[in-house]
């Protein structure tokens, strides 16, 4: 028999974080408290939602999925993001209260990128940021719905940090590298991340979480990440290797799709409830204790 490769990221995610077991440890632990505070902000718990982008409306609903679980991340108290969108689309999100973070593309009009900046942060945005994993296609520069993107440079990126007061986080860090480039342009933030897999044999985020983690202690930067996150026990991982917090992503589609901003919520709360489940079986009394120690890998 052959051996079969398997160069899609996503299984490789999957694979890596199933790997990860977790030890029990009950004697004087106490229920634990997910509420974890970000950016001078108290949020219910360590997971984000998504920064989708283009999500229309579902079962004939008034509000599109992107306000939907904007509405959801409002009623919960938790980190909201959205991704690539006009201005009048971020305004409805903003709309909703939810405290929302706008992911900008890179794109090539440098002036469209610090249009919806500013845009963002004159709408009420909590945090700005950019997805520089989108700059590259398998045809050269990558094309996102007609709109070309272009390489960003350490130059550029602090250009866009110093536009701003709000928190500035970039999406789609894969490497130590990155991450110090980030902290050393004055980024707040972080999202460890290979986008669902663009890029073949893409290390698991949670693999190079903790060398990342590491590179950046002290830095006040926090580490968020994503990819493959569908359960509390793979928030629990990723807390225990470094992230600060962890992004739902594809997993939750099915929920909104259903059911709207109930069942995001719902969704959430399931997540949250194992997640405090593990956390109180291992001893760990807030999101911000929790390390590796209870942590065994195949």
């Amino acid at each position: 028999m052959g051996y079969e490769r398997v160069s899609d990221a996503n299984v490789i995610t999957q694979q890596y974080m199933d790997s990860i077991l977790i030890e029990q440890k009950l004697i004087g632990s106490t229920l634990a408290d997910l509420s974890v505070e970000w950016y001078g902000e108290t949020f219910s718990m360590p997971i984000l939602t998504p920064a989708f982008s283009h999500l229309g409306q579902y079962g004939g609903r008034s509000l599109t999925g992107l306000e939907e679980y904007s509405v959801a991340a409002k009623n919960l108290n938790i980190l909201n993001f959205c991704g690539m969108m006009e201005n009048d689309m971020f305004r409805r999100i903003v709309d909703t209260g939810a405290k929302t973070v706008r992911i900008v593309k890179p794109y090539a009009d440098a002036g469209k990128v610090r249009d919806q900046f500013a845009f963002a942060a004159d709408a009420g945005a909590f945090g700005i940021g950019m997805d520089i994993d989108h700059i590259f296609g398998t045809n050269g520069m990558d094309v996102v719905v007609g709109e070309e993107m272009a390489v960003q440079t350490d130059d550029m990126l602090r250009s866009y940090v110093e536009m701003t007061d709000l928190p500035f986080v970039v999406k789609g860090v894969l490497s130590v590298d990155d991450a110090v480039k980030c902290a050393d342009i004055g980024a707040k933030g972080i999202i460890v991340s290979h986008h669902h897999g663009r890029m073949p044999y893409a290390v698991p985020p949670m693999m190079v979480l903790p060398d990342i983690a590491k590179a950046l202690e002290g830095r006040d930067v926090k580490i968020f990440v994503d990819c493959g996150i569908e359960s509390g026990a793979d928030v629990y991982k990723a807390l225990a290797l470094g992230a600060d917090g962890a992004a739902v992503g594809r997993s939750m589609i099915p929920s909104l799709e259903a059911e709207g901003a109930p069942g995001v919520e719902a969704f959430f709360r399931r997540l949250a409830g194992e997640l405090r489940f593990l956390m109180s079986n291992t001893g760990f009394a807030s999101p911000v204790e929790v390390d590796d120690s209870a942590l065994w890998f195949l």
